[in-house]
């Protein structure tokens, strides 16, 4: 059984002793029970309504500049970036981006297919059937083409200079590997950007910067992703 007053401490937030006053002033409508299977959960507490999450899962749309951390001296940060987010002092990143790469902030694991759409500074040649980077590592590549400007996500930057634009899928994450891979193919990176993760894609519609809740559901579909 879920504690409403853990669960309005960790949602307004505020400490347990400050919900248990707010309870005890009977400044909270609670309508029906409280149990798993009824969050999230609107109530009323001081004429102000509130959504009570036991959890919380978003899709976040990294903007250029920006490092995947909760703190940082230099850069702004993902954490930043998460204004008005329910749990906002519990979420945590799942996965990272370079700070100059932007797009869909997902979970880490290296067998799920992910597309990025690139901006290259000249063409790329095509791949030999077993390429290898410099470092050894053989990449995984599932999909390769060139994209026509009206294809190109919304969310990739367009540097000057820009003179091609690329889709690929991978079924990996090794460190810089796209940019690694399109050096490998005579051309350069000059902007990148993921637009899918396994099943969860990144609308067009999602500006750099902001979040969209996604489902534990969801979460579960990427998990299982062969």
């Amino acid at each position: 059984m879920l504690s409403l007053e853990k669960l309005l401490a960790r949602n307004l937030p505020c400490s347990r002793k400050e919900a248990r006053r707010l309870m005890g002033d009977d400044r909270v409508e609670l309508p029906g029970g409280l149990s798993p299977d009824t969050l999230p959960l609107r109530i009323s507490i001081a004429g102000r309504v509130l959504e009570l999450h036991d959890s919380f899962h978003l899709m976040l749309n990294k903007p250029a500049g920006c490092v995947t951390a909760l703190s940082d001296a230099k850069h702004d940060t993902a954490a930043a970036q998460l204004h008005g987010a329910p749990l906002l002092a519990e979420l945590r990143p799942v996965g990272r981006l370079d700070l100059d790469t932007t797009g869909l902030l997902t979970h880490p694991r290296t067998a799920i297919p992910r597309t990025y759409h690139a901006a290259l500074a000249r063409p790329f040649g095509p791949p030999p059937a077993n390429l290898v980077l410099r470092d050894g590592h053989r990449p995984v590549i599932l999909d390769l083409r060139t994209l026509p400007d009206s294809e190109v996500h919304s969310s990739l930057l367009r540097p000057a200079g820009a003179s091609d634009f690329a889709s690929i899928t991978i079924a990996g994450g090794a460190y810089h590997e796209v940019r690694r891979i399109f050096a490998a193919l005579g051309s350069h990176v000059t902007a990148l950007c993921r637009v899918s993760f396994g099943t969860l894609i990144l609308p067009p519609s999602l500006p750099p910067g902001s979040w969209r809740q996604i489902t534990k559901a969801n979460v579960e579909q990427v998990a299982e992703t062969p």
